[in-house]
């Protein structure tokens, strides 16, 4: 795709390096890009072909530097369906990790808990997904030289990782819960109907982000680790209103433990 080569071709010639690893940072965990040594700041809007970040929390930009003894190319804030973007402009930023060479790829979110045994404030650590967004971004013309025109669903969260974040976890004293993220449209909330029926579809947890960029990521073979920050029970389960202020400040909250826990990650990768 012409979009993937021209933005990888700008960030290349203003990056300090070739980038390891790419992180993408959800709604209120962008202050572990803070954390990165020698920074360089390249905000979206400079990159040719990219969107603006219009989500509450999202700084929009990239942060590059080294982060754990590692090369690090950060997305601090990324891009939503339900801000009008299209699937193809949601995916271009993972396909662009691929082309500068990231060799793994950790996305993380603030989500909803649909699991009855989760608790606010708790991590869960992404086995599999659930696609409720009604569109796939690899709808459409397909090229061969990102992945195939059928790609495989397998395994999108790649085992490996998965017990890395286990071990960090374990080690760190952290519960790490498990389970299945379901990727709803948004921007509103889902209804406590709806949270029923996901939870006997098999969710444990529900956000608006993170399945299309896995999608993509899938599709161009780059590993990926994802990692969800529990900020409120859903709909219907904790008997009060939902409100994007208390996800912020629920991610705020437990930012610190969250950015070491992927800072651990990071060094063990």
């Amino acid at each position: 795709m012409r979009e993937v080569d021209t933005a990888a071709a700008y960030l290349r010639e203003h990056l300090p390096f070739a980038p390891e690893l790419a992180l993408v940072l959800g709604s209120g965990l962008g202050g572990l890009a803070e954390r990165i040594e020698n920074a360089v700041t390249i905000p979206y809007r400079e990159v040719p072909g990219f969107p603006l970040s219009t989500a509450p929390g999202h700084a929009g930009q990239f942060v590059a530097g080294m982060l754990g003894g590692k090369r690090v190319l950060c997305m601090q804030g990324r891009f939503h369906y339900y801000e009008g973007h299209d699937m193809r402009a949601i995916a271009l930023p993972v396909r662009v990790f691929k082309a500068l060479g990231c060799r793994a790829l950790i996305l993380t979110n603030a989500a909803g808990g649909v699991n009855w045994d989760f608790n606010v404030g708790d991590f869960m650590l992404i086995t599999d997904h659930i696609n409720f967004m009604g569109v796939n971004p690899l709808r459409g013309e397909n090229d061969e030289r990102i992945g195939p025109r059928f790609c495989d669903m397998t395994q999108v969260y790649t085992p490996q990782l998965q017990q890395l974040a286990q071990d960090v976890a374990a080690k760190q004293g952290l519960l790490l819960q498990k389970g299945v993220y379901l990727g709803y449209m948004g921007p509103s909330f889902e209804t406590p109907a709806e949270i029923r029926a996901f939870r006997t579809l098999g969710a444990d947890a529900v956000g608006m982000s993170t399945v299309p960029e896995a999608i993509a990521a899938s599709h161009c073979g780059l590993p990926v680790l994802g990692l969800s920050l529990i900020t409120n029970m859903a709909a219907g389960m904790a008997g009060k209103r939902l409100s994007g202020e208390e996800v912020i400040e629920i991610a705020d909250r437990r930012g610190p433990v969250f950015q070491t826990f992927v800072l651990g990650i990071v060094e063990a990768m």
